[in-house]
């Protein structure tokens, strides 16, 4: 299925272009979160009267996504956990719960947002974790893991 780009997608396109997906991809994904519409002629060209006032929105959300990094960047988050005496925790810091003290900490992160490379954290110590605040924004923070002996 050809789609019209509404937004910029990671792995796929920027704004305005013309791909060809999966249907199941489009219709459960990129139309239903109005990141794409069906590559009709008529679609073409609304997108095409449209495209200032689109590519004006993508650069504000850019620039909104910036600040946020520049405040968010080399910042520490500090969690605590119980923990055994070897560092192991018991159970494990996912991206829920760093999403829940960033909240705290007045930013508007989601947990979609946060990515842990080896997956949930199960030791005690400093951990980075990426923020994917934008598609072109990606920050790093360092989350510690505090461990509580039980």
């Amino acid at each position: 299925m050809q789609v019209i780009l509404l937004e910029k997608v990671n792995k796929l396109g920027n704004l305005g272009d013309i791909v060809k997906v999966a249907k199941g991809y489009a219709r459960n994904f990129l139309l239903p979160q109005k990141k794409a519409r069906r590559a009709t002629d008529e679609a073409i060209q609304e997108f095409e009267t449209r495209r200032a006032e689109l590519e004006k929105a993508a650069a504000e959300k850019l620039l909104a996504a910036q600040q946020i990094g520049e405040k968010l960047a080399g910042s520490t988050v500090q969690i605590s956990q119980k923990s055994g005496v070897d560092g192991r925790l018991f159970g494990s810091v996912t991206n829920n719960d760093i999403a829940n003290v960033l909240k705290a900490q007045g930013f508007s992160i989601e947990k979609v947002q946060l990515r842990l490379p080896e997956g949930p954290l199960k030791t005690v110590g400093d951990h980075t974790v990426q923020v994917s605040l934008h598609t072109d924004v990606l920050v790093t923070v360092t989350v510690s893991v505090l461990g509580e002996h039980v």
